[in-house]
């Protein structure tokens, strides 16, 4: 069954490049992110993986906690994990989950239908510190994941957790954001002060984290 956003994200045990991880006492308190790939040693998954691991400082900043899936075996994740620090210059620092019987592909429905029975899609879930899902990305196995995006958007949902606005297009932190329609224009004024009306549904104010 498809993992839908506000699902409780499904609990397991796996083993990892980090040793075996129970994935909800992992993640604690944090935000988490768990992205999959089709298969060890490939191109685009290799670039991705060393992407994370430099960006690491940037989801430690925001509370977030990454994990990797493929359902290649931990014997191959630890060889890989040696040509992603050559290619791409940086060791891998967060777990990358080895399925080989695709346990966890299928609790979170990684393995489309019409694909190969053996390879995951490639999925990004984000998920919140209450275990629910907030987001969810499916790539094709061509093109990479955008991971500045991701931070973007998990920088929205950390905000709109926090306070009643919605994030604009292409919005980034620190621009203007939007006050939801439910918050009266009276509760608005008292909870952020001053803000534009566009309309009386489009409300901008500055950001208020």
């Amino acid at each position: 069954m498809a993992i839908r956003l506000g699902d409780t994200a499904p609990n397991f045990t796996a083993t990892t490049t980090q040793g075996e991880l129970n994935f909800h006492e992992w993640l604690g308190d944090s935000w988490g992110i768990l992205f999959s790939h089709p298969k060890d040693y490939t191109p685009v998954c290799t670039t991705e993986l060393g992407e994370v691991a430099r960006l690491k400082p940037e989801f430690d900043r925001r509370n977030v906690k990454v994990a990797g899936l493929s359902v290649d075996p931990i014997e191959d994740h630890h060889g890989w994990a040696g040509d992603i620090e050559e290619t791409q210059g940086t060791a891998l620092n967060f777990p990358l989950i080895a399925d080989p019987k695709r346990e966890v592909a299928n609790l979170y429905d990684m393995i489309h239908e019409k694909a190969n029975n053996t390879l995951t899609v490639r999925s990004v879930f984000v998920i919140a510190p209450d275990k629910t899902v907030k987001l969810t990305l499916t790539y094709p196995a061509s093109t990479g994941r955008n991971f500045q995006e991701i931070l973007r958007t998990i920088d929205s949902l950390q905000l709109t957790a926090n306070h009643q606005v919605a994030t604009p297009v292409n919005w980034k932190h620190g621009d203007r954001v939007i006050i939801v329609p439910s918050l009266s224009d009276a509760d608005a004024k008292q909870k952020f002060g001053e803000f534009e009306t566009v309309k009386p549904y489009l409300r901008y104010v500055n950001d208020p984290s």
